[in-house]
Order: structure tokens, then sequence, then C-alpha cells
């Protein structure tokens, strides 16, 4: 048994910097796009960071699962849903990922949603900056279990000791009474080289996996800069030309980057001269986070 994507979803920038509402506009899309009803989902897990106005309480992807329109009925024989945040700075889609194959394992769940994106808290911007290097946008991953020789393998995860590399607080002692439209991040000197090292280093533990032909293999990698991915496929002896990335725009869509990235690559069909998909996830920590993806076969390819 495997567990495989079933759809994807996108928001991005427009009438509203709410992420809240552009992940669950994006959970809608990944619905609808499958033809999943929302009774369907048992369960839906965000990894998105930043928040609308720094909120705490209650549990975003409560409120992302409530604007999706998830589990809102209460009969005594309704399907039941429900929802966590699983925060891990740029690597949670892929601890996501990890919790998903446990749970669809079980059979408790028909399906997964997994919603990720960011926002500066302040409501009032969409593109990166120097102050806060983070798009807003929103993604999800529609997941399934399955039979067929397809799907995500093991996750592999790692972490460095010493210093985080990226840091993003509210910083209490400037913030006043503005604090829930404030966050600080700071990017240490030399952050980029010692998550591309980790990056490197978690991923070639999921190419051990098998004996994998790198020129079938697609890299999709995070974009904490917009050319770490190609920094990774370099050091992973992967073609520049193999790497799919998001549209970036409006900056780094950080959360969001690697659904985003597979949802453009499966529009453009991209994908289809690849066997495999490499997925690398790099942030805060530093941790990373690497897992091969078999892609379905084309439709009309020999058995």
């Amino acid at each position: 048994m495997g567990v495989r994507i079933k759809s994807t979803g996108t928001s991005r920038a427009g009438d509203t910097f709410s992420i809240v509402e552009h992940s669950a506009a994006a959970a809608r899309q990944a619905m609808e796009r499958a033809g999943v009803r929302p009774d369907q989902v048992g369960v839906l897990i965000n990894a998105g960071i930043f928040r609308d106005s720094n909120t705490v309480e209650p549990a975003v992807s409560a409120l992302i699962q409530k604007a999706a329109g998830i589990g809102l009925d209460y009969e005594k024989n309704d399907p039941r849903s429900f929802s966590f945040d699983l925060m891990n700075a740029g690597v949670g889609v892929l601890n996501a990922v990890q919790v998903a194959q446990s749970i669809l394992a079980t059979g408790s769940a028909e399906h997964v949603l997994v919603v990720s994106g960011d926002t500066h808290p302040s409501l009032k911007r969409a593109a990166a900056d120097d102050e806060f290097p983070y798009a807003t946008s929103g993604a999800a991953l529609l997941l399934e279990r399955t039979e067929d020789p397809e799907g995500f393998g093991r996750v592999h995860t790692a972490t460095e000791s010493g210093s985080p590399a990226i840091e993003s607080y509210v910083d209490v002692a400037t913030m006043g009474a503005r604090g829930r439209e404030l966050m600080t991040v700071v990017r240490e000197p030399g952050a980029e080289d010692r998550l591309v090292a980790l990056a490197a280093d978690v991923a070639r533990q999921a190419l051990a996996e098998a004996e994998i032909d790198l020129v079938s293999t697609a890299l999709i990698a995070s974009t904490v800069t917009p050319g770490f991915p190609e920094r990774l496929a370099a050091e992973l002896g992967i073609a520049a030309s193999s790497v799919r990335t998001p549209d970036l725009s409006q900056g780094d869509p950080h959360t969001a980057a690697l659904p985003l990235a597979y949802d453009r690559a499966a529009a453009d069909d991209s994908l289809r001269e690849f066997t495999r998909v490499l997925f690398v996830a790099a942030g805060a920590g530093p941790s990373a986070a690497a897992v091969l993806y078999q892609l379905p076969a084309p439709v009309g390819a020999a058995a």
C-alpha cells in the first residue's frame, strides 16, 4: 500500500491576504478537482507558519477546516473529521505527508488533506521584501491510499545542531500596540550554505533507498532563495533542467513552495518525461526532509 497525491489546489494573493481564506480556497479546489466531497476528508493538516494577525488560538487548522466546509455537520451518523496544525518551518509539508502515511495506513480516513501557506500578519501585503521574505499564497495536497506502484516512499528527516539559521519572532521590545501585525525575520550569514548541505545529505538518504536513475528524476525543493533548488540539484548531480519550481514573482511561498511547484508542473505536463519526483524541504532549525515520489504511468503508456 502507498499514499499518492490525488489532486492539488492553489490560491494566490488577490482580493484577500488572509491565509485562512487562501488555504481554504486551495482545499476546496483540490476536492473539486478530485470529485471528493468534504465528508470524505477524514483529516486536515495545516503546515502553515505565518498567520492572520499572528493568531495563536484557536488552531488555524480549525479555521481553515470551517472555511473549507469540512466536517461541519454534527448529526449522529455523519462522518467525523478533525484537523490540527503541524508547524516545522519550511519542512512542515513533508512532515505532514509522513503523518498522513500513518493515518491512511490504518484505514481510519479515506483522504487526508494537507494545506500550507503563509501571509504577512498585517494582512496588508502579499509580496516578499527584505523585511519579510515570504509571499502570500495557499496550497493543498489531497492524499489517498493506493495499491498501485506509485506514491510516496519513506520520508527522511534531519536536523543540525547550533544556531537556527533563520529565526522569526515578534519583538516584544519594539512592538508596542502593533504586535498582531508585526513579525521579525532574521537570516544568519551563511544560512543558505548550511541549508543546502543539510538538504543534500537528507536527499542522498532518500535516493539511497533504491537504484535511482537521476536522469528520470525531477527535483522539487524549497525556495529559501530563488537559486536554492538549482544549487541543491548541482550538489546531487541532477540536471538543472530537471528542477521544477513555483511561481516566484512575488517571492518565496515558504511552506507552500513544494505543492505549488508540483501543481505548476502538473498543469504544464512537464513531469511526463520523469518517473519520480524527489521532494526536498529545508528551513529554520536548520532542518530538512526528503522523500521520493513515484509518479503514475502516463495515460496510454504500455504496461
